[in-house]
């Protein structure tokens, strides 16, 4: 045998794969040269954003905030003459959002696509909704997308369960879900799109725990999950995506801390933040989406509970996942955290807690993260801050506190972030305000407070 010679085609053959590569690079014994589909991202915000090629949702979701060039859109090489035809598979939630494409159809030629541009607008508030602890129903509104004004819609208010507390809607704007505090169930319902009218879901109320405090959605709109403040636990269940009705997680309902009052779900949903009256706590955990494709269970992450002020009411993260904020209605002050990697675990913020108002019982961010805005049910006002962007804490705006009504128990802000709702318990109304886009300053619109129905808990906007 001639080894000199096998060593050298050995060398040879190394040395041929070694050079085989995308783009058309010369090589004369590779398979034929592949290229990418890539492009610009703008106006960018939400979660989810995700594309496919020509029918098969192949594309990876683009996170929030993601805005830039990508030389490869949807992941992959193709040879040439390929035909592409890129579109939106999953539009962008929290907030909103709609994408379209362009230039995103042709024949690959033998040079990398670099022209497609996906561009992004935020799609305004259209409806609200607001549950009357009171008068056991939910007024339903139009808003107007110029003065943020509210009207009534036809029909308003429609019947709830006894005692509704909690109102949200998923990321679909098909359903809204409510809390019945006095029943231990939940109202399913779904929404008229063009009227934005309210229909029972069959099947609707779905069961609870004791005391259900808040009901939230996962930004896929694929669970639901409750708290039950007699239980100490959070119920989870599952939408069904064509009717909307509910059915139980498996392992549900899952143990959290003392009196769990406000849960709030991550933009990206892989972690649930739950704040616990009675232990002056914040419970975390993640959210698996794993087990059997579809699961929703939800496990503690390491560390958790995190320490929070004196009865915390209200819990809520920033569209950029970096920041947690708590209302702490009895130490009258804001807990501030950061989220620590990719663990779900949170740290304390330096400065933390924040001076608020005397009783804050709600806490938004707009879906920028510039600013914080915080109802405080004793003082009558709403505290606004500023977010640092890098490392979270607040500043007072200038005007802070702005005036509310009475005992405003609920605020949240519209996903053009232009306006913010409050919904005042004690005078049943809701004050609107228009935000100052530079300084987050708020004025109250025309025609503010608009009539609600008795004792409105919360307010829930959809597009």
């Amino acid at each position: 045998m001639n080894t000199s010679h096998g060593l050298l085609t050995a060398v040879f053959t190394v040395l041929t794969l070694t050079g085989c590569g995308g783009g058309g690079d010369g090589c004369t014994l590779c398979g034929p040269p592949s290229y990418t589909l890539g492009g610009t991202v703008s106006g960018l915000v939400g979660s989810r954003l995700a594309l496919g090629n020509n029918g098969v949702n192949d594309g990876s979701s683009i996170g929030p905030a993601a805005n830039g060039t990508y030389p490869n859109l949807i992941g992959g090489s193709f040879t040439s003459a390929t035909a592409y035809n890129l579109t939106v598979t999953s539009q962008p939630t929290n907030p909103s959002q709609t994408c379209v494409l362009t230039n995103g159809m042709g024949t690959i030629g033998n040079a990398n696509i670099t022209n497609i541009a996906v561009t992004c607008t935020t799609n305004p508030g259209r409806f609200a909704y607001v549950a009357n602890g009171g008068s056991n129903n939910i007024s339903a509104y139009t808003i107007n997308a110029t003065s943020g004004a509210l009207t009534a819609i036809s029909g308003s208010p429609f019947p709830a369960g006894n005692v509704p507390y909690s109102v949200v809607i998923d990321s679909s704007g098909k359903f809204a879900y409510v809390a019945n505090q006095g029943d231990g169930h939940v109202s399913a319902f779904a929404i008229d799109r063009t009227s934005g009218a309210l229909m029972a879901v069959s099947g609707s109320p779905f069961a609870t725990g004791p005391v259900p405090f808040a009901v939230a959605v996962d930004p896929s709109s694929t669970f639901v999950y409750v708290t039950n403040g007699n239980s100490g636990n959070v119920s989870a269940y599952t939408i069904n995506a064509s009717s909307g009705a509910l059915t139980a997680v498996n392992g549900s309902p899952f143990a959290a801390g003392n009196a769990p009052y406000s849960l709030s779900v991550e933009p990206l949903g892989r972690f649930a933040y739950v704040a616990n009256q009675g232990d002056g706590n914040v419970s975390g955990f993640a959210i698996d989406h794993t087990t059997g494709g579809i699961s929703g269970a939800l496990t503690a992450v390491s560390g958790s509970p995190f320490a929070a002020g004196n009865g915390p009411r209200s819990v809520t993260i920033d569209p950029s996942n970096q920041f947690v904020y708590v209302a702490n209605a009895n130490s009258n002050s804001i807990s501030a955290y950061t989220v620590v990697g990719n663990t779900g675990a949170l740290a304390a913020i330096t400065g933390s807690p924040f001076t608020a108002g005397t009783g804050p019982i709600s806490v938004a961010v707009d879906p920028f993260g510039k600013f914080v805005y915080v109802a405080n049910q004793v003082s009558n006002n709403i505290s606004a801050y500023t977010i640092n962007a890098t490392s979270g804490t607040l500043t007072a705006i200038s005007g802070s506190p702005f005036p509310a009504g009475s005992a405003p128990w609920s605020v949240t802000v519209d996903p053009l972030g232009k306006f913010a709702y409050v919904a005042n318990v004690s005078s049943s109304d809701i004050s609107v305000y228009a935000i100052d886009a530079t300084s987050g300053a708020l004025t109250a619109v025309s025609g503010s407070p608009f009539p609600a129905g008795s004792l409105p808990y919360a307010i829930a906007l959809s597009d």
